[in-house]
């Protein structure tokens, strides 16, 4: 009699031999790490096959598995391409949107708006953090799509655009000009151990005038000329300012932008949602060098 492979477990036993392990397939999936064990289990005895070499400190697919995985892929992709072609397109579910602080505004609300008209059953819970934080995210499989601020790329990510760091203050403002300089800075962020040192090299005292968890203090103080703050250019805040300091201050290194997404989803949701952030930066990059056109718009 014939014997019909699990597809949900397939899908799980793929997961786990791509991302290398129990615990971050089991986020990408959506399931607790017992009921991928449980599966891949169920797999494994319905072939009477080991897949997996589970007698060294991290899990390694046996040459059984590695032929399995070809199939996999291939029954997975066809499955895939059934239900996306036959199937109904009323998409719902929840897709999780990690953000840098200084990266929402312009374009997110923009992406989202548009995502929400293509996908209106689907919830899009984003989550605004620090870069370090929302990497530990991604690593744990809690985010599906990822913006980051950072010097390089690491593995799996793709850089969308690169744009210098601006100092950036009141409008107006002379906060700037005192000395010591006064810094407005989450504790977290990246930007502010090398803020720090430029400042040193450059012989500028300064001292830090907010030390925070909270953008909103950092937008308070900013914008009293209290203190000033460095942002990546094309995404500065509304009541902020780039500050024309003709070298008075020290000039700040280019960084990129670049987006992660679960690589192991096949989910249009995700493919979408990532052409969307691409489309949004492709336009800021062209934005730029057009000062009179707002950074960072959709275009249909």
């Amino acid at each position: 009699m014939p014997r019909n492979l699990d597809m949900t477990a397939l899908r799980s036993f793929v997961a786990v031999a791509e991302s290398g392990g129990v615990t971050r397939a089991a986020g990408f999936l959506n399931l607790t790490q017992s009921a991928v064990s449980m599966q891949l289990k169920r797999l494994e005895e319905s072939l009477d096959l080991g897949l997996f070499d589970r007698s060294g400190r991290t899990i390694a697919i046996t040459p059984a598995g590695e032929q399995l995985l070809s199939y996999a892929r291939r029954m997975l992709a066809l499955n895939d391409e059934i239900h996306a072609k036959l199937g109904s397109r009323s998409f719902t579910g929840e897709v999780v949107f990690g953000v840098p602080h200084d990266l929402v505004y312009p374009a997110i609300p923009q992406i989202m708006k548009r995502f929400a008209m293509d996908y209106p059953c689907v919830k899009v819970q984003l989550i605004s953090s620090f870069t370090l934080l929302l990497k530990e995210q991604f690593a744990k499989g809690e985010i599906d799509v990822m913006m980051t601020t950072e010097d390089s790329v690491g593995e799996g990510g793709e850089v969308l655009t690169t744009r210098p760091l601006v100092w950036i203050g009141a409008p107006g403002g002379s906060a700037w000009r005192q000395r010591p300089l006064r810094l407005a800075y989450e504790r977290d962020c990246i930007f502010r151990p090398f803020v720090q040192k430029r400042l040193d090299e450059a012989g500028i005292p300064w001292e830090m005038a907010v030390d925070t968890t909270s953008p909103r203090t950092i937008e308070a103080t900013v914008s009293a000329d209290l203190a000033v703050h460095s942002m990546i250019e094309g995404n500065e805040w509304r009541d902020f300012e780039r500050i024309a300091h003709g070298g008075a201050l020290p000039e700040l290194r280019s960084v990129n932008i670049n987006v992660y997404y679960n690589r192991l989803s096949d989910s249009p949701m995700i493919a979408d949602l990532v052409a969307l952030v691409r489309r949004a930066h492709a336009a800021g990059s062209e934005n730029a060098e057009q000062p009179g056109r707002a950074r960072g718009a959709l275009r249909a």
